[in-house]
Parts: C-alpha cells; structure tokens; sequence
C-alpha cells in the first residue's frame, strides 16, 4: 500500500486506531472518509478535522453495509483503499451459555461477517482500479489466546485466515491484501483499557504502523514489534509459555 495519493474509506473509525489511523492518512495526502455509527461523533469529526468525509454505517447490519457503499462510491469513485477497521472485544464466561452465547453471536457478527460484508460491497470496484488495496484488521490474539475474550480471539483467527486466503484468490488482480495486527493499544476497545500499562500508547502504535507502511509498501501484515511476542509464539516454539505470560499478565491481553 502507498502511504500517499489514495481515497481511503475507514468503518469503524470514530474513535481508537481507527481515527488515529485516518487522521494520519489524511496528513500524508490521502483522501479519507471515516464511516461509524453515532452520527454525532461523525459530525464532530467533519468539523475537526476540515476535509475529512464521513458516512453512516453499522457494520453489523448488512443493510447498512450496502447503503453505506453506495454512498461511498458516488461521492468517491476513485476509492482504492478499503480499511475494515470496525470490532469489538468482550470478556466472556463460558461456563455458563447465558453468560456469553449473545456475546459471542454479536462478535462473530460484528468483527466477521462485518469485514466479510463490507470486502463483499466493494471488492468489484476495488478490482477496476489500477492500484488498491484492502487492509483487514485481525489482533496478536489471534495467534496467541487471552483467556478472558474467546469469540475475540476466535473472530481475528478467522480474520487472518481469511485475509490469507483472499489474498492468494485476488493474486491475480490489482488488489493486495494486507493484514494489519494490533497488539494491546490504550483504547476504549475493553473497559480500563485507555490506562493499561501493558498497552501500548495510543499514537506510538499509529505512528509505527505509518512508518511500516510507508517503508514496506509491499508488506503483507503489518506488524509492530510489540506484536511480534504473540505472532511467532508458535513459530519460535515458545507457545505454552507465551500462553501463560499472557494470561498472567493484563487481562487485556499484553
């Protein structure tokens, strides 16, 4: 992905990474438009941060996917970079179903078909561009698992699995797949989050995923060191104990 020059388009970026990740977009000479939910976090932000595009959009309603889009592509037809930036993240008992099957239900919903749905409404259009891309958005603990989250985890496994697989199916194309890994950052994703410790801050994390960008224009994942501990675990063969310094550690996964 060139780290200039682009019309990015951000679900799931009134706040957190995302919204860090567009305003540094926009600093770099790419045209942005941010897409959420909350219209007043939307309205706040066109007024911001001047020349800033915003959409209406629940990722989780596929009907809203489809309007959204449309909007998109009319006000934006040269769009060639699709970020699939919205998730979310809960703590969850399974030892009892009524403490996380809806949990879960709208996980899956939310961080899987999400993406799937949002990749299904502009992949055709992505495909008629000279050069574009699509950024999925998976998490270190999709290859490492904190306890307290299961359907989390499992929604990012299957989001890097995922990006895997369209990447060797759209080889053929002018579209690249690039699989963005976030390791704990200090945002509002869990609850006391935004203060950890263990997280890393905030503008660190997208000013290093930026770097990367711009000086691996070709780079499949995007990776910041911090999230390199829990990526290779099994691939160095100290997954067990990366396992358990995980979860021994903070209960938002670094």
């Amino acid at each position: 992905m060139n780290i200039s020059g682009n019309t990015v388009f951000i679900p799931g970026a009134t706040s957190g990474i995302g919204l860090a990740l567009a305003l540094e977009l926009q600093a770099r000479g790419n045209t942005v438009i941010v897409g959420g939910r909350r219209v007043e976090l939307l309205e706040r932000i066109a007024a911001e941060h001047p020349g800033i595009d915003t959409v209406r959009i629940d990722t989780a309603d596929a009907a809203s996917i489809d309007s959204a889009a449309k909007e998109v592509l009319a006000k934006h037809p040269g769009l060639n970079v699709l970020v699939t930036m919205a998730g979310i993240m809960r703590i969850e008992d399974w030892h009892r179903p009524e403490s996380f099957l809806a949990s879960a239900e709208s996980i899956v919903t939310t961080n899987v078909l999400g993406p799937i749905r949002l990749i299904a409404a502009f992949v055709e259009h992505l495909q008629a561009q000279p050069d574009a891309t699509i950024m999925t958005v998976s998490s270190g603990l999709a290859f490492a698992p904190l306890k307290v989250t299961p359907s989390y985890n499992a929604s990012k496994a299957a989001i890097h699995m995922l990006s895997e697989s369209i990447r060797l199916q759209l080889a053929d194309t002018t579209v690249k797949i690039v699989e963005l890994e976030p390791p704990a950052v200090r945002t509002a994703l869990l609850p006391g989050q935004e203060e950890s410790e263990f997280a890393v801050p905030l503008e660190e994390y997208v000013a290093e995923v930026i770097a990367l960008i711009e000086a691996q224009p070709d780079a499949k994942e995007i990776q910041v060191e911090r999230v390199k501990f829990l990526r290779y675990a099994e691939a160095r063969g100290d997954y067990d104990q990366v396992v358990q310094t995980l979860n021994a550690s903070d209960p938002h996964g670094e």
